[in-house]
């Protein structure tokens, strides 16, 4: 008897072993649960194709707070539109000798708090039995004769790993690249009185600047009493905390003329504009995602649409069984941020200039096709020509 209770007891060890083991495997492992950690994993949930692949998102943030404010265009109907908080067709520009009004159909620009993506994301998530969250901190990904993710707390293995970690070579090789900060602080504010109209937001106005630096501020009207304002630089260094509040208070005093209101939420950020091979880090068993894998337009630093699809990309090469990373980018639209990001880098004053060309030589329908990357040649010279300068031509051949 107790020979048999001796067997079946090494029976459930083994048991229990084989368990683990199964469950520490996956098909496919997802880290981080950001903007492109998210979806990614829907995409995957959503494709009847994946339902019986076994999926894990592995971060150790529950992402529960509202922690940036995501904007992006795009024509009609859209994925994300039971999310976004407000939309405009219509938008400002102002430098500081031109105030241009911008019709932008058929684009709408549309506004989406993070909160709601995320709390949506885990709601979609949570009701498919192969997706696995995991709240764990990712120490490495270690390729070697398995794809294995160290955390925290276990190992897992996968046949392949989307990672949104950036690669610490990013820092260390800083200097070697063009690398510009889009760095910004934003308030939201609320008014006791209705003085935001919410029509329209404004993209840029310059007329308030730190010294001659590409600087520029963003209004988003949520409601006339309620609105997000933010101060961003396109600039090589950063600036103090304080620097913002500066800023933010002339404009909101000496522009808008609002002198009572309430600071309600804060958010800050800073995105890479670079043109630092991201892109490279992807292997055939590791795809890198999101900031770290190049999905930041270099010129501007939206990613929004720019996630949704390379997201769709890589579901369009897991089922043609070809690298999730193939077909990810277009060179030419490279080599126009690499020139773009030079002349911030060697002329940082001329941003004011670069975008009233933009906006006052070309339609915003254009300039909108052009950053999708979806525009033709003809559009991609127009919008070029539009930059012709002295400045433009050296970067040019700097970057050939």
């Amino acid at each position: 008897m107790l020979r048999n209770a001796y067997r079946t007891l090494q029976v459930l060890q083994t048991l229990i072993i084989v368990h683990i083991m199964v469950t520490n495997h996956f098909d496919y492992i997802i880290v981080g649960n950001g903007l492109a950690g998210f979806q990614l994993a829907l995409a995957l949930s959503n494709d009847p194709y994946f339902k019986n692949k076994q999926i894990a998102i592995i971060d150790k943030n529950p992402k529960t707070t509202n922690d940036k404010t995501w904007c992006y265009w795009e024509k009609g109907v859209g994925k994300w539109d039971h999310l976004i908080t407000k939309s405009w067709k219509t938008a400002h520009f102002f430098s500081s000798n031109k105030a241009l009004k911008l019709h932008l159909e058929p684009y709408t620009y549309k506004m989406l708090e993070s909160i709601h993506f995320y709390n949506d994301a885990r709601r979609v998530l949570s009701k498919n039995e192969n997706i696995h969250s995991i709240l764990e901190a990712v120490i490495s990904v270690e390729e070697q004769s398995k794809i294995t993710v160290i955390t925290s707390e276990a190992n897992y293995t996968a046949t392949h790993v989307f990672d949104s970690r950036i690669t610490p070579d990013f820092k260390a090789q800083k200097d070697s690249y063009i690398s510009i900060a889009q760095h910004f602080k934003g308030w939201t504010i609320e008014t006791e009185t209705a003085v935001f109209d919410t029509k329209a937001f404004t993209m840029m106005d310059y007329r308030i600047k730190h010294n001659n630096q590409t600087t520029f501020t963003y209004v988003l009207p949520i409601t006339p009493k309620k609105a997000l304002i933010e101060f961003t630089y396109f600039t090589p260094e950063l600036v103090a905390d304080n620097v913002y509040d500066i800023f933010l208070k002339r404009y909101i005093s000496e522009i808008l003329n609002i002198n009572n209101y309430t600071v309600t939420e804060v958010e800050k950020g800073i995105i890479p504009m670079t043109n630092f091979p991201f892109k490279s880090y992807s292997t055939s068993n590791v795809t890198k995602i999101g900031t770290a894998g190049g999905w930041v337009k270099g010129s501007t630093g939206y990613s929004f649409k720019h996630t949704e699809k390379k997201v769709h990309q890589i579901i369009v090469n897991l089922k043609a069984n070809r690298l999730p990373s193939a077909h990810l980018f277009q060179e030419k639209y490279g080599f126009y941020d690499k020139v773009f990001l030079k002349v911030l880098q060697d002329n940082n004053e001329m941003g004011e200039w670069i975008f009233e060309q933009f906006y006052a030589k070309n339609p915003v329908q254009t300039m909108f096709q052009f950053l999708d990357e979806e525009s033709s040649f003809k559009e991609e010279f127009k919008v070029m020509k539009s930059l012709f300068s002295i400045a433009f031509i050296k970067a040019f051949f700097k970057t050939l």
